[in-house]
């Protein structure tokens, strides 16, 4: 017998070229060490294929030459009654190295306890705290030798497992380790690179002429034209087929015309099934109906041992493969074909037996096998599963609890409980950032009601997450349809399809969106029946607020601090509480109660809540830019993982803003575009906004005054009006200096005009959008008036709340100032000013003012330059957290790095630095740590302390 192996890879023994020799040559030396002076190789790479195409296969050859040049390989191969079954796959991957868990930090440790469900049931482990854990073991072991991970089938891998590999997939850069995918789906969201490393094509005609010559029994004549023919160019085909024809004529006869390749293979399998004696008919199907993460002990116990006679025909016949203390099947598409080639019958007696095998042992197993087993409904079996649902819930397994609630709607017999069970379904499957399962599951929950509430509450939750894709103007319709069907007798599902609808309205700065926004509110809140609780008058006024912020009632704004108080351990009310605030600008409120919100919600959750993303913004208004710019990490490790465009365009527009005022003008450019291009700028204005407001900032960073009005500019419409109405408005300064620089008083003094008739109505946003006005007018009115526009903007106690904006503002009177000779009176404006840009590292203004406090005839507030200024914005954090005395596995925590990539970075550090030991650290940001220490509010460790690994 010839197996694939031989068939397919490498060179055999008679040193014949093997058909994917070029492939497998590509793939070795991508997971081979990097060669001096070429750059690091790509942590993830993927091999894409149909069944049969070799990636099996190849991913074998791989990991055998790996593994002899000295690396450790593990392994994981996953299978369709995996994909339901939270964490199997990345499980299996890690159960070589399962000891390695107790060496991690405490957190990560429980997360990966409760995920694997080797604890009690605890809090939902936080799914990046999760991603971090893998990280972090992986960073250990590869600490010891090189890791190769191979992850195959990767199509049938759990979406929990899919989430915890790519979250530490794209952190893997700086690690000896190497993640090998092998699956059929080239779109698989998260584990496929934007371009496959090996996609294996049909073999031509050449090569599968080779093959054929290859096998034990050489087709000849008109059975290898059919063979070549009938395979289509796919190399288990070719082989199968050979095979076949060597057994039977029949194998490559197609009297009733051409069939797809897996349907002739599956025919083919099920004839050798057939042939089997019965009682390796029988060891086969129990084999088929076994998941490979099946603990070995108890399924050994089960089947046939691996030595017994039982299994020989089997082998023989190529359905299963024996070796090195292993029974597996001969391929996994005979898994499949046996499986369903088998009696039905026997298959759910198979799966009866599993699941009394692992009653008491195994709850969710028993659970699987058990609804496996069971034809027509049962109450009992249901509910069996809706419990196996509930524990995959709580170890974020939200896909794998989604359909096990789908499986246990099916089985029940009460229409108005599989209602229910489907209505759960849905609302866990929001968890997963798939789109199309929430849309399938909702669809079916309305097909399968007469309940208008059900049937509109499940299309909220396709509006939810619609909200965090790109798809704005369709999100926004489905939220509003939905609030509309529940107005009348649902006020408090209604009134959380408006927040959704107004976190749209947010994202999107549409004034239509608005006004349907605030007729349904008024509907809704005017309905004779409906009696508002707490809840419902937080939503109502939260909604309004979003909405229109202009017009939020004084009193909301009043009563904030006291409702964050009483909601200190709800961190959904608190995070709500937040963004009112920080709409209101009440920027100090809003930080502090996001800061609440993230210390009392041990998970964030696995998908943005709601606009909790703008939290970065806050930071960054309330000058805490670590603080801020950790919060876009959090928010683009969220989006990317669940494939949310729109979320993870939020995040680079935000994160491009504090690039630029830190001086990384590049990095800023280019996260600016990249945030650019995943929206559609006339359905996203919020990005709109932060992006070109990021691109202006790096412009004027460098005195390209021109472009960086182009794209001030950009952040208001053709008549002058803001493109975002709420994010439009800070940048009204910078588009009246870098117009009166170019010469384009007019056209900016036309959009200041503008927003100061709109005063009248910005409620409480008044003063400050004054301020920015104030502001706008002392760059662009002539010189006797200027002055008083300065002093009556720098009075205003809102700037002083949000220090880089008050720096700016004092920066622009000290050059005012000083171009009219009035040196003494601009010196206190400009060492203010460069004090504040210093403490918060923002460069280009740092030398801004120093370069005035020179013309001047002053020296600044330092002797020397910002310690920090030749670091990256992640070097910069890190190196702040271990001045603070945080290891490099606290920081790595902190960051979502692995410990590697933390030492790393601060071994790049220290020279720019200057120093030359952790112990240094301290003196060196002494200038800058200030900031830092306000941000985490604890006090910082002797730095003496021995760094933890």
């Amino acid at each position: 017998m010839v197996d694939e192996h031989a068939a397919t890879t490498a060179v055999d023994r008679d040193s014949r070229t093997v058909v994917r020799e070029e492939e497998l040559h590509r793939l070795l030396a991508a997971v081979g060490p990097p060669r001096p002076g070429t750059r690091r190789k790509d942590a993830l790479l993927t091999v894409v294929g149909m069944p049969g195409a070799g990636k099996t296969t190849l991913a074998e050859a791989v990991a055998d030459r790996f593994a002899a040049d000295g690396g450790r390989v593990l392994r994981a191969d996953c299978s369709p009654s995996e994909t339901d079954l939270a964490f199997s796959c990345l499980h299996q991957l890690l159960r070589p190295i399962r000891k390695d868990i107790d060496a991690l930090p405490p957190r990560q440790r429980e997360a990966l306890h409760t995920a694997f469900g080797l604890t009690e049931r605890g809090e939902a482990p936080d799914p990046m705290l999760i991603g971090i854990a893998v990280l972090t073991m992986l960073s250990d072991r590869a600490a010891e030798q090189p890791l190769l991970l191979v992850v195959d089938d990767a199509q049938w891998a759990d979406s929990a497992s899919v989430d915890a590999l790519s979250f530490a997939a794209r952190r893997l850069a700086d690690e000896p380790v190497t993640l090998l995918v092998a699956t059929r789906d080239s779109a698989l969201r998260g584990l496929v690179a934007r371009e496959p490393a090996v996609t294996l094509e049909p073999l031509g005609r050449g090569a599968a002429e080779r093959l054929l010559d290859l096998q034990p029994q050489v087709p000849t004549g008109l059975t290898r034209v059919r063979v070549l023919g009938q395979a289509e160019g796919n190399p288990l085909a070719l082989v199968e087929l050979a095979r076949a024809a060597a057994y039977s004529d029949d194998a490559t006869r197609a009297a009733d015309g051409p069939l797809p390749v897996t349907d002739r293979l599956e025919r083919l399998y099920a004839g050798r099934l057939a042939a089997l004696p019965e009682g390796t008919r029988r060891a086969v199907v129990r084999l088929a109906a076994v998941d490979t993460e099946d603990p070995s002990l108890a399924v050994l116990s089960w089947l046939p041992d691996i030595a017994d006679p039982v299994w020989a025909p089997a082998e023989e016949a190529g359905l299963v493969r024996r070796g090195a203390g292993r029974l597996r099947h001969g391929h996994p598409l005979s898994r499949l074909a046996v499986y369903h080639a088998a009696p039905a019958e026997e298959r759910r007696a198979a799966h009866l037996e599993l699941a009394e095998l692992f009653r008491g042992q195994d709850p969710d197993r028993h659970a699987w096998h058990l609804a496996a087993a069971t034809v027509g409904v049962s109450a009992r079996v249901s509910a069996v599963l809706e419990d196996s649902a509930d524990r995959a819930r709580h170890r974020s397994g939200f896909a794998a609890a989604a359909h096990m609630l789908e499986r246990a709607a099916d089985l029940h017999p009460d229409r108005g409980q599989s209602t229910r069970l489907l209505g759960a379904a849905t609302r866990t499957a929001v968890l997963t950032g798939r789109l199309d399962l929430v849309e399938r599951l909702a669809a079916r929950t309305r097909a399968g009601t007469d309940d208008p509430t059900a049937a509109a509450y499940a299309a909220l939750q396709v509006g939810r997450l619609m909200a965090l894709t790109t798809s704005h103007s369709a999100a926004f319709g489905q939220l509003m349809r939905s609030a509309a069907a529940l107005a009348d007798r649902a006020p408090g599902p209604a009134l959380e399809a408006l927040a959704a609808a107004a976190v749209v309205r947010f994202y999107s700065g549409d004034v239509t969106q608005l006004h349907e926004i605030e007729r349904l509110l008024t509907r809704t809140s005017a309905h004779p029946g409906h009696v508002y609780g707490e809840r419902e008058k937080l939503l109502a006024g939260w909604v309004g607020s979003v909405a229109r912020p202009e017009a939020a009632e004084p009193h909301l704004a009043l009563r904030l601090p006291a409702l964050a108080a009483r909601a200190r351990e709800e961190p959904e009310t608190l995070t709500l509480l937040a963004v009112a605030a920080w709409l209101l600008d009440e920027t100090e409120l809003a930080a502090r109660t996001f800061d609440d919100a993230f210390a009392s919600w041990t998970s964030h959750g696995p998908l943005p809540d709601g606009l909790g993303g703008v939290a970065a913004l806050a930071y960054l208004e309330q000058g805490r830019w670590a603080r801020a710019q950790t919060a876009c990490t959090e928010l683009a490790a969220v989006a990317s993982r669940a494939g949310l465009d729109h979320a993870s365009a939020c995040a680079a527009a935000t994160e491009a803003l504090l690039r630029a005022l830190r001086g990384d003008l590049a990095g800023a450019r280019s996260r600016a575009r990249y945030a650019l291009s995943l929206v559609d700028p006339r359905e996203s204005r919020s990005v709109l906004a932060l992006a070109h407001r990021a691109l202006g900032t790096a412009a004027t960073a460098e005195g390209d005054h021109e472009t960086a009005y182009r794209h001030y500019r950009a952040v208001f419409d053709d008549q002058g009006h803001p493109a975002h109405y709420h994010l439009s408005y800070p940048v009204l300064p910078e588009l009246a200096a870098s117009a009166a620089r170019e010469g384009r008083q007019q056209e900016a003094t036309r959009i200041v005009d503008g927003v100061e008739e709109s005063l009248a109505d910005a409620g409480l946003l008044a003063p400050r959008r004054t301020a920015l006005v104030r502001l706008s007018r002392a760059v662009l009115a002539p010189a006797d008036e200027a002055e008083r526009h300065f002093t009556a903007a720098l009075e205003t106690p809102v700037l002083g709340r949000r220090p880089f904006e008050r720096a700016q503002a004092l920066l622009a009177y000290g050059e005012w100032l000083r171009r009219r000779r009035r040196i003494a009176d601009a010196r206190p404006p400009l060492i203010e000013a460069e004090a504040v840009f210093r403490q918060l590292a923002a460069q280009p203004w740092v030398a801004r003012a120093q370069s005035e406090l020179r013309a001047a005839g002053t020296r600044s507030g330092t002797a020397a330059p910002d310690a920090l200024a030749a670091l990256t914005p992640q070097q910069q954090q890190i190196v702040r957290l271990a001045a603070l005395g945080l290891t490099n596995r606290e920081v790595a925590e902190k960051l979502y790095l692995s410990p590697r990539t933390v030492s790393s970075h601060l071994y790049r550090a220290f020279p720019k630095l200057g120093i030359t030991s952790r112990a240094q650290l301290r003196d060196v940001v002494e200038g800058t740590v200030s900031g830092a220490d306000a941000e985490t509010g604890r006090q910082r460790p002797p730095l003496s302390a021995p760094e933890g690994s």
